[in-house]
């Protein structure tokens, strides 16, 4: 996924759970985790899931968040390994980098990613797009001269 600011268009428009952004962005952590399927409420009000990794991350992240507000222009990615994270709403405009096994998917989350994980914009496997086979590829390409 390309990095694109987010526009004004896109958070109006915008419902989960059938209230808007700034409804969503106004609930409370609690009032929030109530919305949510159960697999993800329940890890977010499971003590355990609040690692101090994760809760470096979202400091990390509030921080970023707060730098934009101010109008700073030169933000820097917040570069993560937990692909499991949940996406809050107080993390909407955030810079994230996550890995993928090999380098970091860098993405800005938009109003439309609340709820859902990091995991899911840093795929770990590439698209197959098979072409012409190759030397070895066949016992016939054997005999493919080299030109």
């Amino acid at each position: 996924m390309s990095i694109q600011e987010v526009t004004q268009a896109e958070i109006r428009k915008f419902k989960y759970m059938g209230l808007s952004f700034d409804e969503l962005q106004a609930l409370s952590m609690d009032e929030f985790i109530k919305l949510l399927p159960s697999r993800k409420r329940r890890s977010l009000t499971r003590p355990s899931y609040w690692t101090a990794k994760r809760k470096k991350l979202l400091e990390d992240i509030r921080k970023q968040i707060r730098m934009i507000k101010d109008g700073n222009k030169r933000i820097k990615t917040v570069k993560t390994h937990l692909r499991d994270m949940i996406i809050l709403p107080e993390m909407i405009h955030a810079r994230i980098g996550v890995h993928n096994g090999k380098d970091f998917v860098e993405f800005i989350i938009h109003p439309d990613q609340v709820g859902h994980i990091f995991g899911e914009f840093a795929l770990t496997t590439k698209l197959v797009k098979h072409g012409s086979p190759g030397m070895g590829a066949t016992k016939s390409s054997l005999y493919i001269p080299l030109k």
